[in-house]
């Protein structure tokens, strides 16, 4: 049996009720209590689990079961409720929103799968004892939800509070663990993506330091705490142990800055246990690659805020696409395929990127890609094998111009998803594979060992040409350059 970890799942009846700011201030306002609390986030978002590390200060973790199969989540929440006081979940959505009318993957089928017990998050706006048959019903709609708690969000005055407490607990029976009263100004501000991440925001922890401020004001924190101490053992999850890694050590570098931020920890994870070492690298600041790099990565983020500075960085542009041209393997996702084409275009002007795919990517006020994808392999490339499924996600609004043609070497069909238009994803050049779609390690168990496995075949052929050492890298081990992973 596993070990009984007190943990918490925060849902609610909508997306954008409250949930986030109620799971920063919890896990800062635990954390100011010398509790370790591990956080986790239903679905693929990155930014809410950025929000979330800030907070806990450790590494947040998602959990997506369109992504991943239910013994790898249950291994996941298991392996780091080891070393945790408690683990708090943050939900998306409404409690019962899924894929289909079934509710699959939704966060209720979630919180049934971990046992975990669940406190509703309600916006009470011009509400009063509605409010209970709210909550009511989502007790009745399906009784095997671990519903265990109320948290009032919005609340007009304490007269408007006191109704909705007491209808809640005659007609439900459950406890009201806090009420948080109608805010004159947003806590964190929001983006087409929803919150800003930390990374771009000027008073990241004065925003978190808000939010704990408010949890340990409004909040029965003992009473949260005991619901949470009511989750019994874990179950069991039935994986496999990860095989022994045969071949020698290979360095992949990572682009990661405020430009390129999307990386989930477990695809990290995964690479260094296929036997690769991590580099950072900054593509705002770096004015040069590093040098003998095996591969890399560059994952999502939002480029586009970041245009100009990313542009003017020429030298380290024209490392990127000088090393392409040698042959390193390059991995690229979302924003790391937007900062490979031509030109990144919005309402500020045209911005040159790497020019090493000959599109430009305009920044549009809709989405133009924004859920979950399944892409079916049908073309060679340089990581996976013909009829390989990827089941991954994608959410941007740029639009690649001009749209690629039949004649271009696309090597994914889109089974679900937008991709990069008629039904087509994947852009190839030698070795680099640059898509829309984001990826995750657990989902998509291929992904890792083929980057390093490619990695290893350019570093046992060639490295970055001598003239390019000089013009486009910069030695790999300068501390005043880049950050080696632990």
């Amino acid at each position: 049996m596993s070990r009984s970890c007190p943990r918490l799942l925060l849902a609610a009846l909508r997306g954008g009720a409250g949930k986030t700011t109620l799971t920063l201030g919890l896990l800062a306002a635990w954390r100011a209590q010398g509790r370790r609390l591990v956080p986790f986030k239903k679905g693929p978002d990155y930014i809410d689990p950025a929000w979330h590390a800030l907070a806990a200060g450790g590494p947040s973790h998602n959990l997506d079961p369109f992504l991943m199969e239910g013994d790898q989540i249950l291994a996941l929440v298991a392996r780091h409720a080891q070393a945790a006081d408690g683990i708090l979940i943050e939900g998306n959505r409404g409690l019962y929103d899924g894929l289909d009318a079934q509710g699959t993957s939704s966060t209720a089928e979630l919180a049934k799968a971990l046992a975990t017990p669940v406190v509703l998050v309600v916006d009470c706006t011009m509400r009063t004892r509605t409010t209970a048959a709210l909550v009511l019903g989502c007790q009745h709609f399906d009784p095997l939800t671990p519903i265990r708690g109320v948290i009032l969000n919005q609340i007009a005055r304490p007269r408007h509070e006191a109704l909705i407490r007491n209808a809640i607990e005659h007609y439900c029976g459950l406890p009201v663990l806090g009420a948080l009263p109608r805010l004159k100004c947003a806590v964190f501000p929001e983006r087409h993506m929803g919150l800003v991440p930390p990374q771009e925001h000027a008073k990241a922890r004065k925003a978190v330091d808000t939010a704990r401020d408010l949890a340990q004001r409004y909040l029965d924190l003992d009473g949260l705490w005991q619901v949470a101490c009511q989750a019994p053992p874990l179950p069991e999850a039935k994986v496999s142990e990860p095989a022994a890694v045969a071949g020698e050590p290979v360095t992949i570098g990572i682009i990661r800055d405020s430009a390129f931020q999307f990386y989930y920890p477990e695809n990290l994870e995964a690479l260094e246990q296929e036997g690769a070492r991590l580099v950072e690298i900054n593509a705002l600041e770096d004015p040069l690659l590093p040098r003998q790099l095996d591969a890399l990565y560059i994952g999502g983020g939002f480029p586009e805020t970041h245009a100009r500075q990313l542009s003017e960085n020429l030298s380290f542009r024209n490392g990127i696409k000088a090393a392409a041209r040698a042959g390193l393997p390059i991995y690229a996702e979302c924003g790391g395929l937007m900062y490979l084409g031509e030109a990144i275009v919005t309402q500020e002007g045209k911005f040159p990127m790497v020019g090493l795919f000959p599109y430009e990517f305009i920044m549009d006020k809709r989405p133009q890609g924004h859920g979950y994808t399944i892409l079916e392999v049908d073309r060679d490339n340089p990581f996976f094998p013909p009829g390989t499924v990827l089941k991954g996600h994608e959410f941007h609004y740029s639009r690649i111009q001009p749209e690629p043609g039949l004649q271009e070497n696309l090597v994914f069909t889109v089974n679900r998803g937008s991709g990069l238009g008629s039904q087509r994803e994947g852009l190839v050049y030698q070795n680099v594979l640059a898509t829309y779609t984001h990826l995750h390690a657990l989902g998509s168990p291929r992904w890792a060992p083929a980057l390093v496995r490619r990695a290893r075949e350019y570093r046992q052929t060639t490295h970055l040409p001598e003239d390019n050492h000089q013009e486009g890298a910069h030695e790999a081990h300068d501390p005043n350059l880049v950050t080696v992973f632990s």
